[in-house]
């Protein structure tokens, strides 16, 4: 009888706006006494400096294991090492479109390639707007490999108060793919407040 999959994630962040994404996922799984490997672009590391106050040091500590973008002999480039997947947040079009061809040039990328061939899940965070139509074609066929493609879109629905609010929705949705739910999001149907709607008025 084999062990059951292990409780364990890799997190990719690459040079895309919203590193946010990629910090507040790993923050979560730690709570959550998940293992995480994080591995990080360095443009991923510049975009830290420009839209939040972390550090990268301290980027590096909200993960299980941090894996430098080159070294291509870290655990999570091989197939036999066994995770739940991948979530790349952000995930740029750059990656998206490298981890599509299966040319590979980053630990990033390889890890992300890696979890497509052993058929695990693979959820990209892709942001950029307005899209091209080679962008779509990408992402199509990414699809068509069994990525999920899931860009950060808010839910306006669960009435966040603020930005942290908003990100944390996003990433819990995203943690639902993998059946991991952290309590963090107001869930349509379920949540009272969520349930009432606004009477029409007769016209």
């Amino acid at each position: 009888m084999q062990d059951r999959e292990p409780r364990r994630l890799i997190i990719g962040s690459s040079g895309a706006s919203g590193v946010i994404y990629g910090a507040r996922l790993l923050q979560l799984l730690r709570n959550a006494g998940i293992e995480t490997h994080l591995v990080m672009s360095k443009t991923a590391e510049q975009t830290f400096a420009y839209e939040t106050d972390l550090k990268i040091s301290e980027v590096r500590a909200l993960a299980s294991f941090s894996h430098a973008i080159d070294d291509m002999a870290a655990p999570i480039s091989s197939g036999s090492f066994r995770t739940a997947g991948m979530i790349v947040a952000p995930c740029s079009m750059r990656s998206m479109s490298e981890i599509a061809s299966g040319v590979t040039t980053t630990l990033l990328t390889r890890a992300a390639d890696v979890a497509l061939k052993e058929r695990r899940r693979l959820v990209l965070m892709v942001r950029e707007t307005p899209l091209h139509t080679g962008h779509l074609r990408t992402m199509t066929a990414l699809s068509e490999m069994g990525a999920i493609i899931a860009p950060p879109v808010p839910a306006f629905y669960a009435k966040p108060d603020s930005l942290d609010e908003m990100v944390e929705h996003t990433v819990g949705r995203v943690l639902d793919l993998f059946d991991i739910d952290i309590g963090v999001i107001r869930r349509w149907g379920e949540d009272e407040d969520l349930k009432r709607r606004p009477l029409r008025k007769t016209p």
